[in-house]
């Protein structure tokens, strides 16, 4: 049950932020923020007056149910009020409760992600290129912008590694819950005698940070140049474009050499070094509040076996909430993906009021 404290203290924030933005006064930058709190609560003021008044409403239909002078229309009608009146305010009670939750700041964020083969070989780095082409899918329906910051290919054709940007609207809430190991079961093109093998991939999935988020010290960084490395021939990088950052109090490390440029090579090794420290803090900060109690979803542990997309019966597989697609195909061309993502949203959410 929320407190009646909790409810009135949203109606009458709402009130207030209602009176402040009719204010003739109001500066630009105080206008925006407050319209943003206003529109947040005007979602759920509705839901919130009518858990508000439900006592009211159920003390009025119980007394013509009790009234022996009430005839039985009356009362069946009543009856059938009652009902739809406790169900919605038990809906009523959920929405609120969610509102109330603690926001993870991190949710609006762009992403960077990071898809790195794991176990398997050749095998291992083509399923890696299937997953990046899944999210350059989603994105592309989303008119979301991706962006590589960096690439390593295998011989086979496929990926070793590669990391991105994903630049869009509410970026990180749509795909945290994509961080960890990715596993897939199939026919390798290499199998002669037609058997199923098990490679893995491991996808992680970083709130880009801001300088504003996260202040680095110049202090704190080694960077160290050097040439990139190349096929041979011409392609071979004659300066020392290539760029490695060491945050020496982590001793986290990121390595660039895509770029021709050392400037560029810097720039794009920063933006990963920054995301990677912001969810270093982010993790300790999770792990102090929740020492007790450690949620089966969103966790974020990329040693973690989430998923298995299993080709020879066309099905994913959701371990973390037991979810079965049986639309492999689909998924993979990020038709699906909605629907694995909306479940796992709320299966988080029932987890997050289960514990309050």
């Amino acid at each position: 049950m929320i407190s009646k404290k909790k409810i009135e203290e949203l109606i009458d924030k709402h009130s207030l932020l209602e009176k402040d933005l009719s204010a003739e006064n109001i500066e630009k930058k105080e206008f925006a923020e407050k319209s943003k709190e206003y529109s947040g609560i005007n979602e759920i003021i509705e839901n919130v007056k009518k858990y508000l008044s439900f006592d009211d409403n159920k003390r009025d239909l119980e007394k013509i149910l009790e009234d022996k002078n009430s005839d039985d229309e009356l009362k069946k009608l009543a009856e059938i009020e009652l009902k739809d009146l406790k169900n919605e305010h038990e809906q009523n009670e959920k929405k609120i409760k969610l509102f109330l939750l603690p926001k993870d700041e991190a949710d609006k964020k762009n992403a960077i992600i990071e898809i790195r083969a794991g176990t398997g070989g050749l095998e291992a780095s083509l399923f890696a290129s299937d997953l990046f082409k899944m999210y350059e899918k989603v994105s592309n329906k989303k008119k979301w912008l991706l962006e590589l910051i960096s690439i390593s290919r295998s011989e086979a054709g496929g990926l070793k590694e590669v990391i991105a940007s994903i630049k869009g609207t509410n970026i990180y809430s749509t795909l945290k819950y994509e961080s960890g190991v990715h596993r897939v079961q199939r026919v390798p093109d290499t199998e002669t005698q037609g058997r199923v093998h098990t490679s893995a991939a491991t996808v992680a999935v970083l709130p880009e940070a801001e300088e504003v988020d996260l202040k680095i010290k110049e202090t704190d960084l080694r960077i160290d140049v050097f040439r990139a490395g190349g096929p041979g021939g011409q392609s071979v990088n004659t300066t020392d474009s290539a760029v490695r950052i060491t945050h020496i109090p982590t001793g986290l490390s990121v390595s660039q050499q895509d770029e021709k440029s050392q400037h560029k090579n810097k720039a794009k090794g920063m933006k990963i070094l920054r995301a990677r420290l912001y969810e270093l803090e982010r993790n300790r900060i999770n792990e102090e509040r929740s020492k007790d109690r450690k949620n089966k979803i969103g966790t974020g542990d990329r040693s973690e076996r989430i998923r298995t997309y299993n080709f020879p019966q066309g099905r994913v597989t959701d371990h973390r909430i037991n979810l079965t697609l049986h639309k492999l195909d689909e998924f993979l061309e990020g038709e699906a993906f909605d629907e694995m993502i909306e479940s796992l949203t709320l299966q988080a959410q029932e987890e997050s009021l289960n514990s309050l």
